[in-house]
């Protein structure tokens, strides 16, 4: 990785509500291109640094950098247009509107930015071809299944094109076959696009997808692995030995 640039850099970050410290001076770099895995125990800090790497949640103290850019020089605005602009959020009960048919749910961060309609419906009409759910737009997420409505989720997040995407437990509500689907989708997004993915879960074998797991306990960063050269099936295995010998302390 010494060749590729940070995406994202993260010193010395710390977050509190009230006298409850949530996480506790985390410092760690994301380049570009990699699919990190935010792993850990409910309750660790995960969902909380990746709602701060996507510029959704202010940190108590400490900086993060994305492309560059340190997000607490911006303003709320500033930070607003960023957002829509650089990052892609996929959500785990997928966050469609329901008085809104799949396609404008899709378009929804264009029309933000007041692209117009013909851009809109192109760009639409393409990820739903490249997601295969070209057949829903014209539906309403209660009339689709949950896979679809992920999918759907997916196309809304880069529609913009954005070259980072955060995901918070994004197989949450799919069962095992869309799950995998979901996350080979994401892989070859991140191969073929060269796109940087920071994803949140607690399941070792969704994390096996990644290319780098940080391992998340009590606030604090614990064990970083990347797997460079590992199968995958090596890898969910290394990432085991990391789950267990954190669940022992527990006893």
């Amino acid at each position: 990785m010494a060749d590729k640039t940070v995406k994202v850099h993260v010193s010395n970050l710390k977050k509190s509500f009230g006298k409850l410290e949530v996480l506790k001076d985390i410092s760690m770099d994301i380049h570009e291109g990699e699919v990190v895995v935010l792993l850990g125990p409910s309750g660790s800090g995960k969902s909380t640094l990746l709602n701060m790497l996507g510029g959704l949640d202010i940190p108590t103290s400490g900086e993060i950098k994305i492309q560059g850019k340190k997000l607490s020089d911006l303003n709320d605005e500033q930070l607003t247009i960023f957002r829509r602009r650089s990052i892609g959020f996929i959500f785990q009960n997928y966050s469609l509107l329901q008085s809104l048919t799949m396609y404008e749910n899709i378009i929804a961060p264009l029309s933000l930015q007041k692209k117009k309609v013909i851009e809109m419906k192109k760009k639409a009409i393409e990820l739903a071809k490249l997601l295969n759910i070209e057949h829903t737009l014209d539906k309403f997420p209660n009339e689709c299944s949950g896979g679809e409505k992920q999918r759907a989720a997916i196309a809304r997040a880069l529609i913009t094109n954005p070259k980072l995407i955060v995901a918070d437990e994004p197989t949450g509500n799919l069962d095992s076959k869309n799950s995998h689907e979901l996350l080979e989708m994401l892989k070859n997004m991140n191969t073929e696009e060269s796109r940087t993915i920071i994803m949140v879960t607690h399941d070792p074998q969704i994390a096996s997808y990644s290319s780098k797991l940080i391992y998340i306990t009590d606030g604090k960063i614990v064990k970083e692995l990347e797997r460079k050269n590992m199968s995958q099936k090596d890898y969910f295995y290394e990432i085991m030995k990391i789950t267990s010998t954190d669940a022992q302390l527990f006893f």
